[in-house]
């Protein structure tokens, strides 16, 4: 009696295994490679080499996909120096953790500036750790938050201006409008990147040092 055996074809697969990890970084590349308004379900099967209807059994939702999203970036931000350090201390590393995350995504600040936490573990995690940190150091819990968003603004915008041209001050033709801001400018740091750097350790310094004095021996 003769018997058979199947076996499983040889070669890739005929349509790209898919991951929740996967849609993220293809998500993540459109938009930085090109911009939000092009990240649609349909651009990302594209990107990804798979039908639209495939790429649905795996994502729910276009705000399926911007929770996927948030959860990796803010998966990446380091708050962990709120278990270690003064809350001080711990709010500089984090914000500067933060700023570094976003300045690799600039593109997708506006975005995730403005999403809501719901359903986002990694993102509540983290606000969780930092708002204990601050709790536990004194600051009025009706303040905390507050400290959060003015951190995180300032996070933002510095992430921002990282991005920017050297000569995005430069008055042109015109440094008689402006004498003393021109001169101001040009005194600058010549590297770009130094020159935001700098820029935000000052504002940052600045904010927290506020805080410290607004809050007394918290």
């Amino acid at each position: 009696m003769s018997s058979q055996t199947t076996s499983r074809p040889r070669g890739r697969p005929s349509a790209p295994v898919l991951s929740r990890e996967r849609i993220t970084r293809a998500a993540i590349r459109i938009v930085g490679t090109r911009d939000y308004r092009h990240l649609t379900m349909a651009a990302l099967a594209r990107e990804l080499g798979v039908s639209t209807s495939a790429l649905y059994n795996h994502v729910s939702s276009k705000r399926d996909l911007l929770v996927m999203i948030q959860e990796s970036l803010n998966g990446e931000i380091d708050c962990s120096s709120f278990e270690t350090k003064p809350w001080h201390e711990a709010l500089w590393d984090w914000a500067v953790s933060y700023r570094l995350c976003f300045i690799r995504h600039t593109a997708l600040i506006p975005v995730m500036a403005v999403l809501p936490v719901a359903d986002s573990p990694r993102t509540l995690e983290m606000y969780e750790r930092v708002t204990r940190g601050l709790d536990e150091a004194g600051i009025p819990e009706d303040q905390t938050v507050d400290v959060i968003v003015g951190i995180e603004a300032l996070v933002f915008g510095a992430a921002y201006d990282a991005s920017a041209p050297q000569n995005i001050f430069d008055p042109g033709g015109r440094a008689d409008l402006a004498p003393v801001f021109t001169r101001a400018a040009a005194r600058r740091p010549a590297d770009a990147r130094t020159a935001a750097d700098r820029a935000f350790e000052l504002a940052l310094g600045a904010q927290i040092a506020g805080l410290r004095a607004r809050f007394g021996t918290a």
